[in-house]
């Protein structure tokens, strides 16, 4: 979609925080990042408390992240980026400690190369939605402890790669990772002439708010800027749609996933009607995004069958989603985990 320019680079930006964030996970309840304690919300998993303070901290930069992940439990330390929208990736290869620390033991004393066999419920980012489920495979007669017999046997750690595969080749921003660009970038930002000479000034105003951490300030300049918009151009015009993507992703920073979810499903399916494969997939990206933050079990389940849904039906036509049906897979995978969550949940 031309508006939110999927191929334009970030802009450099000078950025205040060390090269790479220290982050140690204790257990299944708390760890720290850079020091500062993080503790798990009722209902929330360690690893997602762990990555809302790397996103604040990518969002009071404006820039991605590095963190160091030092998991005591899965034994293994694992090189991450967050991005402000919430994206996170691996950077490098995982390093396995000389044991996975368990309640009461000591923690290792030194490192080895040799890639962790964690089970995947260990550290790791929400289910990556473009990455596919990974589990170990056969070993080779003659392979050491610790040596995989071929590519894609190397354990996952839940983060959707494996130590001995490559990361996926690059692939121009989509989803929330295009809003971002553009908030943060200097670029054109608005599709149109006409939407340029309305809309230049507010969607400059509301970028600037959110790059001042000004999150409540920006989402009701977007909620003024998409009401007059509407009325201009209509409900379905490129410039108005281009605002709702930009309000999706404010209330997203705004701890708003539900909202930030229910934007990006009715953009996907206003997209997919208009047969815009490419920028549909983009909102799928974005709600899937908002979804993983999306903390009730039974509010996952509504918005995860909305989700898989309308997913699968832009997997049946040309396009991205059908390119590649791994991201479908993991939100499957999330349903199952959801669906025990909600159960458990309603047993006490």
């Amino acid at each position: 979609m031309a508006g939110l320019s999927f191929e334009k680079k970030r802009a450099p930006r000078t950025v205040g925080y060390p090269a790479a964030v220290p982050v140690r996970v204790y257990g299944p309840e708390s760890a720290s990042v850079d020091g500062v304690p993080v503790v798990a919300a009722p209902g929330e998993e360690i690893q997602q408390a762990v990555l809302n303070r790397l996103q604040s901290l990518a969002i009071s930069v404006g820039a991605p992240i590095h963190a160091t992940v030092h998991d005591d439990l899965a034994g293994c330390v694992v090189p991450l980026e967050v991005s402000a929208d919430g994206s996170s990736r691996v950077t490098g290869e995982p390093v396995r400690l000389t044991a996975p620390r368990t309640p009461g033991t000591a923690a290792p004393a030194h490192t080895t190369p040799n890639p962790p066999q964690a089970p995947a419920d260990r550290f790791g980012p929400p289910p990556v939605m473009d990455a596919p489920p990974v589990t170990a495979g056969p070993r080779d007669a003659g392979a050491g402890p610790g040596t995989a017999s071929g590519a894609g046997t190397g354990a996952a750690l839940g983060l959707g790669l494996p130590f001995d595969e490559p990361a996926p080749a690059q692939t121009p921003a989509r989803g929330f990772d295009a809003v971002a660009e553009e908030v943060l970038g200097d670029g054109p930002l608005t599709e149109t002439a006409e939407g340029a000479e309305l809309l230049a000034e507010p969607l400059g105003r509301i970028n600037e708010a959110v790059r001042a951490g000004r999150v409540d300030a920006a989402a009701e300049l977007a909620e003024r800027t998409l009401a007059e918009a509407s009325a201009v151009f209509g409900p379905h015009h490129a410039e108005v749609l281009h605002v709702r993507e930009l309000s999706a992703y404010i209330a997203y920073l705004g701890d708003d996933p539900v909202r930030a979810c229910r934007l990006s499903l009715e953009l996907a399916g206003l997209r997919r009607q208009a047969r815009d494969g490419e920028a549909a997939y983009g909102n799928l990206q974005s709600a899937a995004t908002a979804w993983r933050a999306v903390r009730d079990p039974e509010e996952g389940l509504r918005l995860g069958r909305e989700l898989i849904g309308l997913w699968t039906e832009l997997a049946a036509e040309p396009g991205p989603a059908a390119d590649d049906p791994r991201p479908l897979e993991a939100a499957r995978a999330r349903m199952i985990r959801l669906t025990d969550r909600a159960a458990k949940a309603a047993q006490t």
